[in-house]
């Protein structure tokens, strides 16, 4: 049976000499394998250059509930990404993005608040001008409420990375927040993607709140393992 749904690219692997599996998380059925045969032909219908990590596209898929991986009929980039792909540090951001959604998105099935965070979110890094540098941080911390591990509590001085809350007490655990990180991490929960280059941040600090927040995410994601492509990120923010 045929369904028009909207998609995200997050994984294309080649799959023969002309053929490639791509991973799609989709709004109708939520992450799905599609086979693209002649993607990597010359004049392909459905070109591999369609599938960039994090490109927005609306499609025309087969959908079997048993099967494990589906057909697509048609698919266009729409809405066209005009920045991200061209833009160093935007492309180094959706690098990340797509890193740590991959590893963090299995389901599945629909999840319409989720798909549209990320749907939005990609389409306001497109159009973004300003306040680059702390995007993916918040980026990171919004996720966290759509996948169930959102911080929760009262600016306190530490937050227990375990449970989840900020206290004015040295959490038993060792993975916390002290600080005066625990200040920065709860003023980027305070901001949005309207106001997050308010949020000051040396290049250390950015750095340490990256990391925890993927200890943060590792510790709340079955088999998330570990992010490299921050790395690369880090060095293009300075």
């Amino acid at each position: 049976m045929l369904h028009k749904t909207r998609g995200i690219v997050f994984k294309t692997t080649d799959y023969s000499e002309s053929s490639v599996v791509v991973q799609i998380f989709t709004e109708k059925f939520g992450l799905q394998s599609y086979i693209i045969n002649g993607a990597k032909k010359p004049k392909a219908k459905i070109g591999r250059n369609m599938l960039q990590p994090l490109s927005l596209v609306d499609m025309v898929v087969y959908h079997k509930s048993n099967g494990n991986v589906q057909r697509i009929t048609e698919l266009k980039n729409v809405p066209l990404l005009q920045s991200v792909p061209y833009h160093v540090i935007k492309s180094c951001i959706a690098m990340f993005l797509n890193e740590v959604l991959y590893k963090a998105i299995k389901q599945q099935s629909a999840d319409d608040a989720l798909f549209d965070f990320v749907f939005n979110a990609i389409e306001l890094l497109d159009h973004k001008t300003t306040g680059l540098a702390n995007f993916h941080l918040l980026f990171l911390l919004q996720l966290s409420r759509y996948l169930g591990f959102y911080p929760h509590g009262k600016q306190g001085d530490y937050f227990d990375m375990k449970d989840g809350i900020f206290s004015n007490y040295k959490p038993e655990s060792l993975n916390y927040l002290s600080p005066p990180h625990t200040k920065n991490f709860y003023a980027l929960l305070q901001s949005n993607f309207s106001n997050v280059d308010a949020v000051k941040l040396s290049n250390d600090e950015r750095r340490y709140l990256i990391s925890k927040l993927l200890e943060y995410f590792a510790l709340h994601v079955e088999g998330f393992g570990n992010i490299r492509s921050h790395e690369v990120l880090e060095d293009v923010l300075g």
